[in-house]
């Protein structure tokens, strides 16, 4: 009944709308998955973790392809373990992993037949995607995959128009066509080769556009992103898409993500698009740099990632907080002590933060809400500044997940949290919902221009109001 219900939601959606992307129920479940979830691990880590300087060493040091190849020879990874990375990720409370498969330089984490620049070609030989993926589904982690559509290695890649990887001593023209039917074969294999893939995450677009800023970001080549997209929707229906290109998401695209800024903050000059009605991500790393550098000490303490992680889900958004492993697989102890303190905060007020959207209250210098079914969570992080902290809503109980005990008033307007009785420190506070029922519901029924087709979240008080959408939208089809 559920599926029928939502694939005519779907269909009266398309039709009134016209939408040459339509999101398949599978898909649809995909997201709102995505967005129950909040947290996941991201994995930057691969061949360029030998030189210990980062993932764009290869860039930043002008190295030439001819000589950053002999590294093929010498990676191994004697101490990776699939079981370990995926452990450490659950026992954070993290809900999923996005490993880098391909990243700029062009090196594949798997076994792909379209390239001998891999590591099944290296002394260690394994796949290690394979493993991952098989440690992913028996421990119940749901596993995305990042590729880079730029490539610093390829010589068909179109270096010349490119802002990126001028000095990889490459000769060739670039041939477009021919790096599509590249990536294409890969993609092919990833998502028939490895299981249920959660979503892709795509980067590099930005190396052909103008820098981030500039009113023309238009790019200079011409991506297919229709056959890109159209590829994995065909293979796998449920895969959720989303490109790191630094703009407003474009038709076929399941999520959108902000680098290193919570949505509605441009603090990295990244992050100038507007947050969309798709789902939301925020990606940022536990120190400084994406993959391993042995100089980086800039590690987030366990408050600074409770707090981005908080910070997201009062926006509405996921946290993928990433670690870059040691060149020998190894996730290093200043990680992962830091991740599981989040994780032991997690198992004891996880319920403010899986499952929920954000609050009735947006983002404030004391914190934030999130919201549920059920209740309204207040986050605080800071002492607000006023005699009482206003939650509107109908509320019949306010209890402490985690703090001292705080008194509030209950009035037409909402909870009247008493500010003199909040102690200083990080705590959570629970508000009831006094009428039965979701305070949420998502309806398939908008268009924007960010995104053709979305689920359009509405706060309701009754069914009545779903029903009035519902015939709004049939109004306009006809």
């Amino acid at each position: 009944m559920k599926k029928t219900l939502l694939a005519s939601l779907l269909l009266i959606s398309t039709l009134a709308f016209g939408q040459t992307y339509a999101p398949s129920p599978a898909n649809l479940q995909a997201r709102t998955q995505f967005q129950d979830n909040k947290y996941g691990l991201f994995i930057h880590w691969g061949i360029s973790s030998m030189l210990a300087d980062g993932e764009w060493v290869m860039n930043n040091r002008k190295i030439d392809k001819k000589d950053y190849q002999r590294l093929l020879k010498g990676f191994y990874p004697s101490e990776f373990n699939a079981a370990e990375w995926v452990s450490m990720a659950k026992n954070s409370g993290m809900k999923y992993i996005i490993f880098i498969t391909r990243h700029h330089d062009g090196f594949s984490n798997w076994d792909t037949q379209a390239s001998d620049w891999k590591i099944t070609n290296t002394p260690f030989k394994r796949d290690v995607l394979k493993e991952l993926a098989a440690e992913c589904q028996k421990q119940g982690i749901k596993l995305g995959l990042y590729y880079s559509t730029l490539d610093w290695y390829r010589e068909d890649y179109p270096w010349q128009t490119g802002r990126t990887g001028k000095n990889s001593g490459r000769k060739g023209q670039g041939d477009y066509a021919s790096y599509l039917k590249f990536m294409k074969t890969q993609l092919t294999e990833l998502l028939t080769n490895y299981g249920e893939i959660s979503n892709i995450w795509f980067d590099g677009h930005w190396d052909q556009t103008n820098p981030e800023g500039n009113k023309d970001r238009s790019s200079r080549i011409d991506w297919k992103y229709d056959e890109i997209y159209g590829l994995i929707h065909s293979l796998q229906p449920q895969c959720m898409i989303g490109n790191n290109h630094h703009m407003d998401p474009i038709p076929g695209e399941d999520f959108q993500m902000f680098e290193r800024d919570l949505p509605g903050e441009n603090q990295h000059g990244l992050s100038f698009q507007a947050a969309s009605a798709l789902p939301l991500e925020t990606c940022e790393t536990i120190n400084g740099a994406w993959g391993y550098n042995m100089m980086d000490h800039k590690y987030k303490t366990p408050t600074q990632i409770h707090q981005l992680l908080v910070g997201a889900a009062g926006r509405n958004a996921n946290l993928l907080l990433n670690v870059g492993p040691m060149p020998t697989g190894k996730i290093q102890p200043e990680f992962t002590d830091s991740l599981a303190v989040v994780g032991k905060w997690l198992e004891a007020n996880g319920r403010s933060i899986y499952g929920t959207r954000g609050g009735p209250v947006k983002p404030q210098k004391w914190g934030v809400t999130t919201e549920n079914a059920t209740s309204v969570f207040v986050h605080l992080f800071n002492k607000p500044g006023e005699e009482s902290l206003l939650i509107p809503g109908k509320y019949k109980k306010l209890t402490v997940l985690n703090g001292a005990a705080v008194k509030a008033k209950f009035d037409k307007e909402g909870a009247r949290i008493l500010v003199a009785d909040v102690p200083e420190g990080a705590q959570v506070l629970e508000l009831i919902n006094k009428n039965w029922g979701p305070r949420h519901v998502c309806i398939i029924m908008q268009s924007c221009s960010r995104g053709p087709l979305i689920l359009f979240q509405c706060s309701v008080d009754n069914i009545l109001y779903f029903f009035l959408v519902i015939a709004v939208g049939i109004r306009r089809m006809l």
